[in-house]
């Protein structure tokens, strides 16, 4: 008799927990002017590109920007510091805007990806996007390159940005041949 009433006061303590527990976040809405930035893997990393680059005074369209991230969205740039210990500083979408917005505008960007490596599986994506960075379209060299590691997320409605974590190619670490655009 004890165990069944033990076990009928677990079943009723779990139920009124599971009751108060509330559902997990769903994301919000799209902003339906940008739906076809979220449509396909292709068309987030265009955008994702796309909303960050443009020439020196000309303003970004940071909604566009911020569309493309689920909520809990982090954006994690790496580098090395003074004792050369690597770094990671994490940032939502709109501190990003916060912090890099200024100089993008301030000094022009351009940022494209020229090769790209995919895993899927299910709602989840990987994608490793060596990109190319230049002040002005029409430079000919860039002055920066590196790899972003994308992850993305299906709601079976739409496509979500929900990291991006990126290494900057430098003179001791160049980018690995098999993460540059194969010749031709």
């Amino acid at each position: 008799m004890r165990v069944a009433i033990f076990a009928f006061a677990l079943v009723i303590t779990a139920t009124s927990a599971s009751a108060q527990t509330p559902p997990p976040a769903l994301a919000p809405a799209s902003n339906p002017a940008y739906a076809a930035d979220v449509a396909s893997m292709d068309a987030i990393v265009a955008a994702l590109y796309a909303s960050i680059s443009g020439d020196a005074g000309v303003a970004r369209d940071w909604d566009r920007f911020r569309n493309l991230f689920h909520p809990s969205a982090r954006l994690m740039p790496t580098g090395t510091d003074a004792q050369r210990r690597g770094t990671l500083r994490p940032l939502t979408p709109q501190d990003y805007v916060d912090r890099a917005g200024p100089s993008l505008i301030r000094d022009g960007f351009h940022e494209q990806e020229i090769a790209r490596r995919t895993d899927r599986y299910g709602r989840i994506a990987h994608l490793f996007s060596t990109y190319e960075a230049r002040r002005a379209a029409t430079d000919a060299r860039p002055f920066m390159r590196g790899i972003n590691s994308i992850q993305l997320f299906d709601d079976g409605t739409r496509w979500w940005i929900v990291s991006v974590y990126w290494q900057a190619e430098t003179p001791d670490l160049p980018l690995p041949a098999d993460y540059l655009p194969e010749a031709n």
